[in-house]
């Protein structure tokens, strides 16, 4: 970790109503090495908006479900448009965490359908969204955050206005669902860490149950 104080954090802390922080939750050595082997069938790629615009962030999708976006619109599919194939297979040890991350913040029998993979390089940034379609607002999303560090956005009910800034290190988890669970929320400028020049990226996991 870069921060000298971030192993003194709670381990779960609710950092708005029914949003959760669950601080060092996981060693992510081994989601790295997961990760690799998704991204071998299922490559980043930016993904065309509806209004014809390039997404800001790569993405790469596994499990029955992966998000997709074009000029149609925002949507889950059981097909990777680039290669009309199914999605790369989620692998147990990945739905295994999300899992008990629900649960440690009280969501209970939470299994994913889908699993979003969002690569941030240096300088990189992901505005104020709602994530709205999935099927079931019932159940959380679950976000697991790897390498550089991010300043996790809240900004409630409306788009714009000041956020609630919560900084998230490398094995953090945010879980959010109940009064959050539409809340509108994005990922301020990655920045370099001086401490660790080698780091060159973030990586953002986000599990949903699609449908």
């Amino acid at each position: 970790m870069s921060d000298l104080f971030s192993n003194s954090r709670p381990d779960i802390e609710e950092i708005y109503p029914d949003m959760f922080l669950l601080a060092n939750f996981v060693e992510t050595k081994q989601l790295l090495r997961d990760i690799d082997k998704i991204i071998l069938q299922s490559p980043f790629r930016k993904m065309m908006t509806p209004n014809g615009h390039k997404t800001g962030i790569a993405l790469a999708n596994c499990g029955e479900y992966g998000w997709v976006s074009d000029i149609h619109g925002y949507r889950y599919s059981t097909v990777d448009p680039e290669t009309e194939q199914a999605w790369p297979l989620l692998p147990e040890s990945l739905r295994a965490l999300a899992t008990k991350a629900a649960a440690r913040a009280g969501y209970i029998n939470f299994v994913p359908d889908c699993c979003l993979i969002n690569h941030y390089p240096i300088g990189s940034r992901l505005n104020s969204h709602q994530d709205k379609n999935e099927q079931d607002f019932n159940w959380p999303i679950v976000s697991v955050s790897i390498g550089l560090t991010a300043i996790f956005q809240v900004f409630g009910d409306e788009r714009g206005g000041k956020p609630l800034n919560s900084k998230v290190f490398d094995g953090d988890v945010m879980v959010w669902g109940g009064k959050s669970r539409l809340a509108y929320h994005g990922v301020n400028t990655i920045k370099a860490d001086p401490h660790n020049p080698k780091l060159k990226q973030r990586i953002n996991v986000t599990f949903r149950k699609a449908y």
